[in-house]
């Protein structure tokens, strides 16, 4: 390459005032056009790997080899780009402008390129701008990041010379002798956090691809530019296929951790299964609630028989809660039931004893389900208030399911009977709504029906209609 200064600085300088302006106004009227650039560049972004990646953008103010657009989620190769620039690059002398930016990705374009905003808002003016006046130009929009060298060795390589560091200001110094090859290296930073935001860093750079590329214009020398990264701004490691779970899940939704639910068991067998997400319990009707649901109790003294079972459960705290059930023959209904009799919650030496029959209730093979258990509101458990030191106690089981007989040697519940009814108040309220409105609807149609219309009407020709009266 051939390179020499030229003039000075000083009497350059009215030159370069005037190409900056000549340069600001071409920036403004390329951001009335809305350019196609960006609109493709996006859809090619919108399906993409995770493995690490930079954008590659290569235009020509001559003419530039084709190059087919990649399928959306396409990764470049080396040797793919290895193979094209060697197409491109094959003959004759070429002067070629490598912007290397620090780093880059393609979320750098479609954060901050004003794709879904207002394109005055755009980092990438100048780029878009050039993309649009060039007479070719090729978008990769994910080529295989190999190494931080590895776009400037091929192109070393390709064209046989040496790059050459420029920045705006030198070039416009430079005397480029367009019968030789030319390799012109403009690093351009990236942002860092400390004093500037991306978007000013992007927008900066730019800002000096637009004043490099009038500098080449106003050489009236044949170039083609690249813009690239030495390594992707965002790199996502991808994990492997065997790793992930397959089925569609929301990426939001956080899966919680079930508890197992306690289970007694007599000789191996399960006999009596229990579940909760909240065995709540207060000793007065200000004190806090305390979940035993939390704590892992002991089930000393439970037993199990064909007609009656028993659950206790003795936490840590202090707490005991035992769960009283029985099971018999209702020949009304030919087969067998089992209710929830009683439960009992003891504490330092104290007990209360609430009664469920009533309301826990479900077949004999089933197991019981309700959404809410509790003593105060609601009650499907009624305190006895035997005792008056504990009548202010108070039990609440949040999402309650229990089992206590007929698991048939099974890990799980059997079909819950649930304590909500088929028929709720405001099914019913409706259903009678309903009638009532569908009754007026009949009678009123009954009663158009029962329109007759005259069988008499006045000749006007002749005499008219006399209706007697008489008393």
């Amino acid at each position: 390459m051939t390179v020499s200064w030229c003039e000075s600085r000083e009497r350059r300088e009215p030159f370069l005032r005037k190409r900056r302006a000549n340069m600001a106004a071409s920036s403004c009227s390329s951001g009335v056009r809305l350019t196609a650039f960006m609109i493709q560049l996006v859809a090619l972004f919108a399906t993409g790997s995770s493995t690490a990646q930079v954008p590659l953008l290569l235009w020509s103010s001559d003419s530039v080899r084709p190059l087919a657009s990649p399928a959306a989620g396409h990764i470049t190769s080396n040797d793919q780009l290895t193979a094209y620039l060697a197409a491109a690059f094959g003959s004759g002398p070429h002067t070629v402008l490598l912007f290397l930016q620090d780093k880059l990705s393609k979320d750098d374009f479609t954060v901050f390129g004003g794709v879904f905003g207002n394109k005055q808002d755009s980092a990438f003016q100048n780029l878009e701008a050039a993309l649009q006046s060039s007479s070719s130009s090729v978008t990769i929009p994910a080529l295989e990041w190999s190494g931080s060298s590895a776009i400037l060795a091929l192109l070393q390589e390709k064209l046989g010379v040496s790059p050459v560091l420029v920045d705006a200001d030198t070039l416009s110094h430079l005397t480029i002798n367009a019968s030789a090859s030319n390799l012109l290296l403009i690093n351009l930073p990236y942002c860092s956090g400390l004093h500037k935001s991306c978007k000013e860093v992007l927008h900066d750079n730019d800002a000096i691809i637009g004043e490099v590329l009038g500098t080449m214009n106003d050489k009236n020398v044949p170039y083609t530019a690249i813009y690239t990264g030495l390594q992707p701004s965002r790199v996502i490691s991808e994990a492997p296929l065997s790793d992930r779970s397959v089925g569609r899940t929301l990426l939001q939704a956080v899966v919680p951790n079930v508890k197992p639910p306690i289970m007694f068991n007599v000789s191996g067998n399960p006999c009596i299964m229990l579940w909760a997400q909240n065995l709540s319990v207060s000793l007065s009707s200000t004190a806090e609630w305390i979940d035993l649901a939390e704590q892992t109790p002991s089930l000393t003294g439970s037993m199990c028989n064909g007609s009656s079972s028993l659950l206790v459960l003795s936490y840590p705290s202090g707490f005991t809660l035992s769960f009283a059930m029985s099971q018999r023959f209702y020949p009304v209904s030919a087969r067998n039931w089992f209710t929830l009799d009683s439960v009992q919650l003891q504490s330092s030496g104290q007990n209360a004893s609430f009664t469920g029959g009533r309301g826990i209730y479900a077949p004999a093979e089933y197991s019981f389900h309700c959404q809410s258990v509790s003593s105060f509101q609601h009650a499907l458990l009624v305190p006895t208030n035997a005792n008056p030191n504990t009548s202010q106690w108070r039990v609440n089981f949040i999402d309650f399911q229990i089992q206590g007989f007929r698991l048939d040697n099974r890990t799980d519940f059997s079909y819950a009977s649930d304590c909500a009814g088929f028929f709720t108040a405001g099914i019913w309220m409706g259903l009678i709504t309903s009638l009532l409105m569908l009754l007026i609807f009949v009678y009123g149609l009954h009663m158009i029906m029962q329109l007759n219309t005259m069988d008499r009407f006045d000749d006007p020709k002749g005499p008219s209609i006399s209706v007697p009266q008489s008393e």
